[in-house]
């Protein structure tokens, strides 16, 4: 199912598909394919399915369809869906049943989507392959030995095998845009606070921003029009007056070269990217050289402030309130039983060493430092940005990488993360766009990055690229 949305829609409109027949075939795909990819976690509940594709019809009927009515999606498990589970890849929610929607929910629902089922993910979003969920590993759909990347793994590969034609994932730090790379399809991160927070599973509260993934650019757009909405009930969501947007595209493409020729880069992707952008080129775009000062210690200043939420989110998983509840001796005991058996060892790791940085004596020397150094990172990318309409990079420094091939080393994993974790710190948008395969037939990804709102600079450029690559 590799249709547009704008196809499906048309197609819808037109009966030449009706609804149940576009999510039997969704469902039929997923049947004969995820045996072997391991996308989804499980199917929503009948009952539920039935209710959506009864209104999805009724709105075709009524004339009140949307572009989504009816597109069957897959929902990273860690956004809540009422009646549903929402595990967040973890053994420690695996019973949990959601009692709320997330406003992204909502607004799908609103539009008359149809959510086939949860996809699988890294656990808490810890992970950059999907090898640390608690139920099983997401392999790549172009090649099984691969990973499909993180931790929304799950989404990124259902949309890349054709089980579904849209998906919901997360991103903290390269989550939604790095699977999108590794799978071959378009993934969005949008300006923190144009997507609501509420409703999704913490993991670090200043980073997380859902967004969705699709098989085009303009895939995303329209499902990042759906979703992106002021929502009361999250606090860093963000007003109308604090998401307008004025700036006028100049066509410009701003490079940070030093930090791109680095060691550790894949030669093949450093040859695509430097190809993608003689395309951009070719349609009009000029590239130019950039600096932004400090932009080396983005890695380390990641890891400090996501680390730190990550010990404050997940304090309340205590074996008393709700979740995974083992029984000891005291309450001391329960406790300590109950987030052994439910966290795995990255969420452990984590939480470890966040706890660390948050401590006595070292709060002052890791974590302030680092959020000083975040503020002066927003800076230089807002200094940047009165000189170019978007910068760019390669999504990941690696192409897909095996299964278990940096599973057993976690500073490896987390290197993997360079190019993607200075677009959370300062909380600004990028995509990552297919932008061709490896000699081995690995999809590689180009990633641009905007302003503060400038989405439609994201939509515009990479639709460009689309039309020249």
């Amino acid at each position: 199912m590799t249709k547009s949305i704008a196809t499906l829609h048309e197609e819808l409109l037109a009966k030449k598909l009706s609804v149940r027949e576009l999510c039997d075939e969704s469902l039929k795909t997923i049947e004969e394919k995820d045996g072997d990819v391991g996308a989804f976690l499980g199917m929503y509940s009948e009952a539920f399915m039935e209710a959506q594709i009864k209104k999805a019809e009724e709105m075709f009927t009524l004339g009140t369809a949307t572009k989504l009515t009816g597109i069957p999606f897959a929902i990273k498990d860690n956004i809540v869906v009422k009646g549903e589970t929402a595990s967040a890849g973890s053994k420690i929610l695996e019973n949990h049943k959601a009692v709320f929607d997330a406003d992204v929910i909502e607004a799908l629902k609103d539009a008359g989507a149809v959510l086939i089922g949860r996809a699988n993910m890294d656990e808490f979003a810890m992970g950059g392959s999907t090898e640390n969920s608690a139920y099983k590993v997401t392999r790549n759909p172009h090649d099984l030995s691969k990973v499909a990347g993180g931790s929304s793994g799950g989404s990124a590969a259902a949309v890349a095998s054709g089980m579904v034609p849209a998906a919901l994932g997360s991103d903290t730090g390269g989550s939604i845009r790095q699977p999108a790379s590794f799978c071959g399809v378009v993934g969005l991160k949008t300006t923190y606070g144009k997507t609501s927070r509420y409703g999704a599973i913490a993991m670090g509260s200043s980073l997380d921003q859902i967004g969705p993934f699709g098989n085009s650019v303009a895939d995303a757009e329209i499902i990042y029009k759906f979703i992106s909405r002021v929502d009361k009930r999250d606090s860093t969501s963000l007003p109308e007056s604090a998401r307008v947007f004025t700036k006028k595209l100049t066509k410009t493409i701003g490079v940070p070269w030093s930090f791109v020729r680095r060691e550790g880069i894949d030669a093949e992707v450093l040859a695509n990217f430097e190809e993608s952008l003689k395309k951009l080129e070719q349609g009009g775009y000029t590239v130019k050289d950039v600096t932004i000062h400090e932009l080396e210690k983005t890695l380390s200043i990641y890891y400090i402030i996501m680390f730190a939420e990550v010990s404050s989110n997940l304090a309340r998983y205590d074996g008393i309130r709700y979740g995974l509840s083992e029984k000891g001796a005291n309450s001391i005991e329960g406790y300590f039983l109950s987030r052994t058996k439910g966290f795995g060892d990255e969420v452990r790791r984590r939480i470890l060493l966040g706890t660390y940085v948050l401590s006595s004596g070292y709060y002052d020397a890791y974590y302030n430092k680092a959020t000083a150094l975040r503020e002066y990172l927003r800076a230089e990318f807002a200094k940047v940005f009165e000189e170019v309409d978007v910068v760019a990079l390669p999504t990941s420094p690696v192409p897909a990488f095996g299964v278990g091939e940096k599973h057993g080393d976690p500073l490896a994993m987390y290197l993997a993360d360079i190019f993607t974790v200075p677009v959370n710190i300062v909380g600004v948008p990028a995509i990552s766009i297919p932008s061709g395969k490896t000699a081995g037939g690995l999809p590689l990804g180009l990633q641009l990055i905007a302003p503060h709102n400038g989405e439609e600079f994201l939509f515009t450029i990479g639709k460009d690229f689309e039309k020249v690559y």
